[in-house]
């Protein structure tokens, strides 16, 4: 499939979003429920699949979308194309505070390896695939899954990461250690493995995993210094477990802090 050349712009500083700038006739796809806002001139298709397949006939459409269902993506994408005579524009928004990287995927040598959610939007032509990590083990202990997006293709796009986002250029031979979670997305060329920490208490009362993920280059990385699930556990950590809610900033909290400090001030009636 032809690939389209867009335009883009990311605006926003905590919670991003990106607006692509399609000619007459050129189409970005995107996840379902990524799309913000669009010019009226947009048509909006949803496909089985990534769309990379549609000339590939039933069984290649069930192939595209078996590669995004192993990942935990839904079946179904969306494209968007611009059916008017002038440029058009549609917006991608992000779905948690982070920021969202554009990833020229012909300056990463036409394939692009990242964490299974964090796809957000591409322009047309870019084919959605999964990555299997070597070892088994990666997708047990690894904490993330061994199952993981590549996106390939010659064209833009674009990814989301959590927090800060960090680009390092790993020479040959060069290795780092990180988190599981915190792993972006990476150039096929970065050997990626998962490394036991090795002591049980330094997992325990470290608080960190059992595992770290060892990347050693040649090759790019993007990390992040806030992953979902990180957010999300401290979320549920912080939210109150029994119903009712949770008085934060108060020296001891809820009703029965009031009933109780009330007393104490008021002095026995008695």
């Amino acid at each position: 499939m032809a690939m389209d050349v867009v335009d883009f712009e990311i605006k926003g500083a905590e919670m991003q979003f990106v607006e692509v700038e399609l000619d007459p006739g050129e189409a970005a796809i995107g996840e379902a429920g990524s799309m913000m806002y669009m010019d009226s001139a947009i048509g909006m298709d949803t496909v089985f699949g990534d769309g990379a397949a549609a000339q590939g006939g039933f069984f290649g459409k069930l192939l595209s979308a078996g590669k995004r269902l192993v990942t935990g993506e839904s079946l179904f994408t969306t494209i968007y194309t611009n059916q008017g005579h002038g440029k058009a524009k549609v917006a991608f928004a992000a779905p948690y505070p982070g920021k969202i990287l554009p990833m020229d995927l012909r300056q990463l040598g036409g394939t692009l390896i990242c964490q299974k959610d964090a796809f957000l939007c591409a322009a047309r032509g870019v084919s959605l695939g999964i990555a299997v990590q070597q070892k088994l083990g990666v997708g047990f202990f690894g904490g993330e899954g061994f199952i993981m997006q590549k996106l390939d293709g010659d064209g833009l796009a674009f990814v989301h990461a959590g927090g800060t986002v960090v680009r390092r250029s790993l020479k040959p031979g060069e290795t780092v250690l990180v988190d599981t979670g915190c792993v972006v997305a990476y150039t096929p060329n970065v050997n990626f493995e998962i490394q036991y920490v090795g002591k049980i208490k330094t997992a325990l009362f470290g608080g960190e995993g059992l595992f770290l993920a060892k990347m050693t280059g040649p090759g790019e990385i993007w990390l992040q210094s806030l992953p979902f699930s990180r957010l999300a556990s401290r979320i549920f950590a912080a939210a109150p477990q029994r119903g009712g809610s949770r008085e934060e900033g108060s020296l001891l909290g809820g009703v029965a802090a009031g009933g109780l400090l009330g007393g104490l001030l008021g002095g026995d009636e008695d």
